[in-house]
């Protein structure tokens, strides 16, 4: 973070045919926001406008051409575009998917540079998103290519963390991906962001099985005995407490994710649908393992209720927040780390 400055958050605006202009405004219309951070919604001062007069928002913002004239006190708004654009709340519409991008891309470019400090991203429609500039399935995957290393997908909240071993991939695709490398990857990442940025000192972390019963010795699928448990066993051997793999039918009825600070889950909605079930509009999408801090509400664009004022900001609130709160944990552990030599010379 730049000096005597408080922490700069890009926002991207995501599907503006969606839900996240609306809980964007709802957010920032508390100003006491602004002691913790300094926002910057990448869209343009005329779309803004739209839609803080459709929603009825009270928000003043402060219209800039880059993150230099940024004001500390005020709701900055990057114009990445000029063009007057045309809102369907509900519709799915591939130009609204080229303004996502747009401002996605615009962000996560001053993200790799330095220019701000958290990014938290809106909702997106992955398929209007599509294009020969961007094929991508999401937010993830292009900034895993962007910045540096081995992006994951981490679903938090305050008692629950999930970390994913595949995320958007079809699940006849799931069994064929998961090898002894990528285990040992994911849990490495998942390993070191609970340290790192959450300040868990011994992550205690369960790893779910891939089949049914985790297998039953074979009957119901081979790859829990052949890749996942082997695999185990040696990242236990490195000093890691692993544990697993567990039955994920019942591993969360059971109350047992409340003895470990992360579950791993084999693939996409073994992880998210108890996620969301225990957690949902408080939850928290934070890509793991990068050198940079992004985080995400965790539903989508909501085009049922998108331009009815009726959306809950509370997730998006959280991955304020948690944004945030990760980016101050990671840099007083690097100032912890950096020097252990003069650590240990203060200590005597």
């Amino acid at each position: 973070m730049r000096k005597e400055e408080k922490i700069t958050v890009g926002i991207s605006i995501g599907d503006l045919n969606g839900i996240g202009g609306e809980i964007i405004l709802k957010t920032f219309e508390d100003n006491r926001i602004l002691e913790f951070c300094t926002p910057i919604i990448y869209a343009s001062i005329k779309t803004m406008s739209f839609l803080k007069k459709h929603f009825k928002s009270n928000i003043n913002f402060h219209s800039i051409q880059n993150v230099k004239q940024i004001q500390h006190a005020k709701v900055n708004v990057l114009n990445v575009w000029r063009d007057n654009v045309s809102i369907e709340f509900g519709k799915e519409d591939p130009k609204i998917g080229e303004l996502a991008i747009k401002s996605f891309k615009a962000a996560t470019n001053d993200l790799k540079k330095g220019l701000i400090d958290v990014l938290v991203t809106a909702p997106i429609n992955k398929h209007n998103i599509q294009s020969q500039e961007f094929k991508f399935p999401g937010h993830t995957d292009y900034l895993s290519e962007q910045l540096e290393g081995n992006g994951l997908m981490f679903m938090v909240t305050e008692g629950l963390k999930v970390g994913l071993l595949t995320d958007h991939v079809p699940v006849s695709d799931v069994s064929s991906k998961i090898s002894n490398e990528l285990i040992r990857t994911k849990i490495d990442t998942i390993h070191s962001t609970l340290i790192k940025d959450f300040g868990i000192r011994k992550p205690k972390i369960a790893i779910l099985g891939i089949n049914p019963h985790t297998g039953d010795n074979g009957v119901i699928g081979k790859e829990d005995d052949d890749i996942l448990r082997p695999t185990l066993v040696d990242i236990r051997k490195s000093g890691k407490l692993v544990f697993g793999p567990y039955s994920a039918d019942s591993f969360f009825g059971s109350n047992n994710y409340k003895n470990f600070d992360a579950i791993v889950a084999a693939y996409h909605d073994q992880g998210l649908i108890p996620f969301k079930t225990l957690s949902f509009g408080q939850g928290v999408n934070f890509t793991a393992g990068l050198n940079r801090v992004r985080t995400s509400p965790d539903h989508g664009t909501a085009y049922e209720i998108a331009g009815k004022g009726e959306a809950d900001n509370g997730s998006f609130k959280e991955a304020l927040f948690a944004g945030i709160q990760i980016f101050k944990n990671r840099n007083g552990f690097e100032k912890l780390n950096s020097n252990p030599l003069q650590k240990q010379t203060q200590k005597i």
